[in-house]
């Protein structure tokens, strides 16, 4: 770990804390409103993911041919803009979006610039460091979002518009490496992305490592937007700041398995990956039968320290191999359009069950039922040897 690492651990730190406090300040203002159908919430959230999917072709390429630094400042600046349109008063779809943009922009750097960083025996720890970090901005921005949100929304994003910009100042002490990556032609770009794809998914490692990340990030957010409406029916939890409080568990259960995975399941070990993919869905099920605070919280914990687990290791050796072939860049990216389109299908799924008047205990039976058959069918053939 070097002055760099702390630098970005800062920035990273900053930005998920505002990318963290702008979503449930946006669901303060949804949740006061009170007018708003219920397909709103899991929009809300699905145009934010959707902007990773639609933008995926062209931010791999845009990070891989800038240095990373300039990339996460640029990005940050893009978010603070979409919290300016929020406070002006522009309807939290679109300035979501906007923030949404900027997020698409920021993660292809973000991990990308880790292997620039580190050498490889410490790239997991690396990747523990940021998930880490990650959670407990987290923890620390989902609560004070709502409980800022809820006294006054515009002084929350205040706060978060100010963060963005500090993320910004910080990402320009982080040294720029020269890209080794020419930019494509926008053009180009969507069929020089796909095979990009087609090339990376060509191993059974990298192919594992793609989707397990997708399926998670696809159960996290759903399970997230599945407990706003989960909450108030089980536990008689209405405000924002007490469901943002509920959602910690599992931002707490993450940082401990991120803590934890470096020892438990190093790269050259990846197969032990989907042990901790299955506890985590039977977790999700257990969820079904929680009907205290405390037992959900225990469970949530349970799904979070599983779910970080499972998904370091994974980001780590994906990082690796782009690192050596497609670029850590235009991987991330690749990364990020699976991942994203899962995410966007299944809150749009949720959106339009909710829509029809889905039962939100049987909804999450069903998400821990669908997390483990796709850990099965994602793993199904991964090698017991790690692939070059």
């Amino acid at each position: 770990m070097n002055r760099n690492v702390y630098v970005l651990l800062l920035a990273q730190f900053l930005t998920a804390f505002a990318d963290n406090a702008i979503l449930f300040t946006a669901l303060a203002m949804v949740m006061q409103n009170g007018n708003s159908p219920p397909w709103y919430i899991p929009v809300l959230q699905g145009i934010f993911i959707a902007a990773f999917v639609i933008l995926a072709p062209w931010v791999g390429s845009f990070a891989d041919s800038r240095p990373k630094a300039v990339v996460l400042i640029t990005a940050n600046i893009t978010k603070a803009l979409g919290a300016g349109l929020m406070f002006l008063g522009v309807d939290p779809l679109i300035s979501y979006a906007v923030v949404g943009v900027g997020a698409a922009m920021y993660s292809p750097a973000k991990y990308g610039i880790l292997p620039e960083l580190v050498p490889h025996d410490a790239l997991v720890k690396a990747n523990g460091w940021i998930e880490g970090t990650t959670i407990l901005a987290i923890l620390t921005g989902s609560v004070a979002g709502g409980a800022v949100a809820d006294h006054s929304v515009h002084l929350a994003l205040g706060m978060i518009e100010g963060l963005f910009l500090v993320s910004a100042l910080a990402a320009t002490f982080i040294v720029r490496i020269p890209p080794r990556i020419q930019e494509q032609h926008p053009a180009n770009a969507i069929y020089h992305f796909f095979q990009l794809a087609r090339g990376l998914l060509s191993t059974t490692r990298a192919r594992f490592c793609v989707l397990g990340v997708a399926l998670f990030w696809s159960a996290a957010v759903a399970l997230r937007v599945m407990l706003v409406n989960w909450a108030p029916v089980v536990l008689d939890l209405h405000d924002s700041e007490d469901i943002a409080k509920l959602t910690l568990a599992i931002a707490v259960g993450i940082a401990l398995g991120a803590v934890a995975a470096p020892r438990i399941i190093p790269l050259e070990h990846l197969r032990r990956a989907r042990f901790a993919a299955y506890v985590m869905g039977v977790a999700i099920l257990l969820l079904e039968t929680s009907h205290d605070i405390w037992t959900a919280r225990a469970v949530l914990l349970l799904v979070g320290l599983a779910g970080g687990l499972f998904v370091v290791p994974i980001n780590a050796a994906l990082q690796e191999i782009g690192h050596r072939s497609i670029g850590s860049g235009n991987t991330i990216a690749v990364q990020q359009f699976f991942e994203s389109t899962g995410m966007t299908i299944a809150t749009f799924i949720y959106g339009l069950a909710a829509a029809h008047g889905a039962n939100p205990v049987a909804s999450i039976a069903v998400l821990g039922l669908l997390v483990l058959v796709a850990v099965m069918a994602v793993s199904w053939h991964l090698p017991t040897e790690r692939e070059g």
